[in-house]
């Protein structure tokens, strides 16, 4: 007698031993075949996450490209430039005046490319999440925090600039307050909870010290520019709490106290060593920006001493949040490469 199942015509004996042998063979490739199935689907449908992804990416790009496109036909056109230069002049009538034009001209463009590159970063690491191993999505979501929340106070950065011709010192902290926590917190996230030891240094862990290092970092670089507190004083404690930091993560050629170098993951230990660099090198910008602050001023440039330090922070923001979400980015993929192979 010929049944149907699951894979073929089967034919039904009338032997009880072969007839219970057939009956097991069909349960197990009735399993095989929902398996199959459910893999297929969420292959699927991570198929289709990563095209949604690609869909929405495309029509944000080709937003900015619309909302673009005016300014760069203004440009082209001869006529048009000058009137593009006037209404500039009009809305930024310090931008004109003769004194330090250059200067100023510089620190408005970079307030306007740090927030656009600040928000086009948090597009890409957002849509890049599913692209990256579950144990490293949270890395993903941080990074886009950084660079999301810092868009938004670059926002206000360059609306205080346009209309009060100042660089604003209060936004810029209320940014750093936030993000250079979670720049710590990235270190964790990326290299796992394996590579973080359970050495404590003044009974902080890696994460008490990355926090407060932080706190105690920013706290006294804002006293100090905000005139509360002796500027030399201010510099050397806050320097303190960058070097707690650096103590807990470590150094390009030495482990940190709260990272075991050896339990760090052979692909991810490039990435690992390149956020170090930058917590080391790369935030020395910062310090020289605060040399320049109108209040410190012991780098003493008259007027421009306030353009220079916006310069320096806005550079320092944009290669120091943006970068250090592309090494954790390139970690995090060359992770889940070396899963699938």
């Amino acid at each position: 007698m010929l049944l149907y199942g699951p894979f073929k015509w089967v034919r039904k004996s009338t032997d009880k031993f072969t007839r219970e042998n057939e009956s097991i063979y069909s349960r197990r490739n009735h399993y095989s075949l929902m398996n199959m199935q459910y893999e297929n689907s969420s292959k699927l449908r991570s198929l289709k996450l990563n095209r949604r992804n690609s869909v929405i990416f495309a029509v944000l790009l080709l937003s900015l490209t619309a909302v673009a496109m005016p300014a760069a036909a203004e440009i082209i056109n001869p006529s048009a430039e000058c009137t593009a230069a006037e209404k500039l002049a009009d809305a930024c009538p310090f931008l004109d005046d003769g004194e330090n034009d250059g200067l100023e001209l510089v620190t408005f463009f970079l307030f306007f490319v740090g927030y656009i590159s600040m928000g086009a970063a948090f597009v890409f690491f957002m849509s890049e999440r599913s692209n990256v191993g579950p144990e490293h999505r949270t890395t993903m979501t941080i990074s886009a925090l950084i660079v999301g929340i810092a868009a938004f106070h670059y926002y206000y950065m360059r609306g205080v600039y346009v209309e009060h011709a100042v660089v604003s010192i209060e936004y810029r902290y209320m940014d750093w307050i936030i993000t250079v926590p979670l720049m710590a917190l990235k270190f964790p996230s990326l290299v796992g909870k394996d590579a973080i030891t359970d050495k404590t240094f003044a009974g902080l862990g890696f994460t008490g010290i990355c926090f407060t290092g932080a706190l105690i970092m920013i706290g006294f670089g804002y006293v100090g520019e905000a005139g509360l507190m002796n500027e030399v004083l201010a510099l050397i404690l806050g320097g303190m709490g960058w070097a707690m930091i650096i103590v807990a993560t470590g150094t390009p050629w030495s482990d940190g106290l709260g990272v075991d170098n050896s339990k760090i993951a052979d692909e991810l230990k490039w990435s690992a060593n390149a956020l170090r660099w930058f917590i080391v090198v790369g935030w020395i910008i910062y310090p020289l920006g605060y040399l320049f602050s109108p209040k410190v001023a012991l780098i003493d440039a008259g007027t421009e001493g306030e353009l220079w330090m916006g310069i320096a922070y806005n550079i320092a923001d944009m290669i120091n949040k943006i970068g250090f979400g592309i090494v954790a980015w390139m970690g995090a993929k060359k992770a889940a490469e070396a899963i699938t192979e």
